[in-house]
């Protein structure tokens, strides 16, 4: 095995190999190299932008949503206390939610008002976390009062203190014919996530939700778990609402298919940027096709002294491996230390040319975020050796077949 491996790195890194040869596997290994390299990369800044916009858009969302059916609306104290006693359970809050229309005299939206206990839009909703202006302390003590996201306000151009107008999904009846019940709101708070909630969530305390929805819309409990990605068991989800029927559903229902479109996108990518891996292999067959051509005299002379065709074509896999294990050790750390870099990469580059490379008013996002994530790494660099060690089989097998007599015939 000394041997072999004597063999495998004079075949590698001697000096031996013609120019054109020595080129090509230069050309092999630094395409291995920065294949590896930017796929790294590319699936730590799409990691990086998924858990941005995940956290964005679901840091006012509840993880878990109870709705009873309309006969049992009376037993959602009860369900409330049950689903907060709940392992993995951090907090539980009645709501009551429907569609409304907000307007000014300026302008008008479309908005999901969403009504709940002081104590629940603070620990399931977490929006006191995210208040730019007002306290939810106001929300609660001032009836008809109401917190707006900061792109709705902008939008509406009111500010704390200011009144909206709010259309009801309900109907006034009056000898004129029927109208839609409207009520003026007292503005007392802003939050900001820097998402989608900023433009089309409003939030009220229950009692205001109540008097303002009445029977419409929805009614149920809202939950905030421990763990976002704990999959709750649905026999488990059966057994509590054993005595209260209600429908179920997480937030995957809502922002699901988001996450699973950015997966798929992210898989996507991935299998594209695999393809300059794949150039690379190709290189690496070229390198060893030629090679072998070279090294016809060497391998039937190492025949002649008694090497097996089976170690012969072990020399050669080992000759291909060995080079691309080189460039995908080196792509892989260059890879590690510009994903983790890449943040502060970008900052300097906005900083130096004074571009602005993800305008925060228009993405949500500014800068270009990254997570850097071992099972990527493991799998990139898995997959390079894969495609490496499909790549060599061929030209080793070649070298493997070489006849000594014919080849020695031309020594």
């Amino acid at each position: 095995m000394l041997l072999a491996w004597e063999i495998i790195a004079r075949f590698t890194i001697g000096g031996g190999q013609r120019r054109f040869t020595r080129f090509v596997a230069l050309a092999s290994l630094l395409g291995m190299m920065l294949g590896v390299a930017a796929l790294i990369v590319v699936l730590s800044v799409m990691n990086g932008f998924a858990a941005e916009l995940q956290q964005r858009l679901l840091s006012v969302a509840p993880d878990l949503v109870l709705e009873p059916a309309a006969d049992a609306l009376g037993a959602l104290d009860a369900l409330e206390r049950d689903i907060a006693n709940q392992p993995g359970v951090v907090a539980a809050t009645r709501f009551h939610s429907a569609t409304v229309l907000l307007r000014t005299a300026h302008a008008s939206r479309g908005v999901a008002l969403t009504g709940a206990p002081e104590e629940g839009l603070a620990s399931v909703l977490d929006l006191e976390t995210h208040l730019i202006a007002g306290s939810l302390a106001e929300v609660a003590f001032e009836r008809f009062s109401v917190v707006l996201g900061a792109d709705l306000a902008r939008l509406l151009r009111v500010r704390p203190g200011d009144d909206v107008e709010v259309v009801l999904p309900r109907l006034t009846l009056s000898p004129m014919g029927a109208f839609s019940k409207t009520r003026k709101l007292r503005v007392v708070g802003l939050f900001e996530v820097g998402a989608t909630p900023d433009i089309n969530q409003a939030y009220v305390s229950l009692d205001t939700a109540s008097r303002l929805l009445g029977a419409v819309g929805q009614r149920g409990v809202q939950a905030r778990l421990a763990d976002r990605e704990l999959v709750y068991q649905q026999g488990a989800l059966q057994t509590w609402l054993r005595d209260v029927p209600a429908t179920v559903s997480d937030w995957r229902s809502s922002q699901g298919s988001l996450f699973a479109a950015i997966k798929m996108e992210k898989i996507t990518v991935g299998l594209l940027l695999t393809s300059v891996i794949l150039v690379a292999a190709f290189n690496l067959v070229s390198m060893l096709t030629m090679s072998v051509t070279e090294k016809r005299g060497d391998i039937a002379t190492l025949q002649v002294l008694g090497l097996s065709v089976g170690r012969l074509l072990m020399i050669f896999l080992g000759h291909g491996l060995l080079l691309a294990a080189i460039g995908i050790t080196a792509g892989a750390g260059v890879g590690v230390l510009v994903a983790s870099s890449v943040s502060e990469l970008s900052a300097w580059l906005e900083q130096v040319t004074g571009w602005v490379l993800f305008d925060p008013a228009v993405y949500y996002i500014g800068g270009l975020p990254a997570r850097l994530m071992a099972s990527d790494v493991v799998i990139v660099v898995v997959s390079a050796l894969l495609l490496s060690i499909m790549a060599s089989v061929y030209p080793a097998w070649r070298a493997s077949r070489v006849p000594p007599a014919e080849a020695l015939n031309y020594v």
